[in-house]
Formats: structure tokens, sequence, C-alpha cells
């Protein structure tokens, strides 16, 4: 797929802000702070990914500001399109590059939804399958980004699998 975008400054920040280095006087200069940020949030992205259960064979995963780019291998086109939403849902990041992610088993792509203000899992099912009752589809098609049906929110992109 390549680029995939999303809504800068939303969802939890990768890093508290016990995390974030003070610029200090005689310290480190804003470039190496902003080499250092990128690579502790690549540490917590893989961190974030080994956690989930997604099996990725020679993870690698770089930020550069608000882009990451992700590398490795995965068993399934589900696999490869929840990592890339576990890594790119987060106030963090705009972009995430799937192109190096190798797909052992390929398959159809599902579609990428931006959640709007005011919509459930029922109503993306209703407006997607046409049945607000396949709103469990999408639910299990998220997991583990998604905990509870009930808390998705404005912004966050959500997988739609091509079957409801």
């Amino acid at each position: 797929m390549g680029l995939i975008d999303f809504v800068k400054n939303v969802g939890k920040k990768i890093l508290s802000h016990d995390d974030e280095p003070a610029p200090g006087a005689g310290g480190p200069t804003p470039e190496e702070l902003a080499n250092l940020q990128n690579r502790k949030k690549a540490t917590a992205l893989v961190q974030l990914v080994q956690a989930s259960g997604i099996a990725v064979e020679g993870l690698n995963i770089a930020v550069d500001g608000d882009k990451v780019t992700v590398q490795g291998k995965v068993k399934t086109q589900e696999d490869k399109e929840k990592l890339v939403l576990l890594c790119g849902n987060h106030a963090d990041f705009a972009r995430v590059d799937d192109s190096h992610i190798q797909v052992t088993q390929p398959a159809p792509e599902a579609t990428y939804y931006e959640v709007k203000s005011g919509d459930t899992l029922s109503k993306i099912a209703q407006q997607h399958y046409g049945n607000a009752n396949k709103y469990p589809v999408i639910f299990e098609a998220n997991k583990p980004m998604l905990k509870d049906p009930d808390h998705i929110y404005p912004g966050q992109k959500l997988r739609i699998p091509a079957q409801g």
C-alpha cells in the first residue's frame, strides 16, 4: 500500500512526559534531542507490537518525526493491517510506511475507515455492510487495538474487512 495517513494529535501519545528529555544548557542539541525522541518512540512501538501478540519476523521500526516506517514479515494481510494501525493510531504520528512489510499469505486488503464524531461500530457496520448487527466483525478485525466496542474516538483509523 505504501504510506497510510493518520490524523496527527489524535489518540494517546506513545511516550509519557517522563520519557521526554528536557533541553538544558550545555546539553544535547535540538537535533540530537529529536533523534533521541525518534529512537525512544520506535522502541516504544516495538514493545507495543511485541505485547500485542501480532507475530512479526524481523521486526524493525524507525521513526522520523511524525512518520513511522515498519519492516518485517507477517503471515497474513490482516496482521499487516493491524500492525499499521497499532503503529499509526497515536497522537505522535501522521503517516505509516508499510511498503517494507512482507506478507507470506497474501489476501485482499481491507478498507481503512477514519472514525468521525458520533460514529459507533454499529453505525459503521450499517454503512459498510448494510447491517448494524455486524459491528462485532469490525470489533474483531481491530483487536488488539480495540479492547471495548464502545471505546472508539474521532480520527482513529479502523480496519473494515471486505466481507461482513
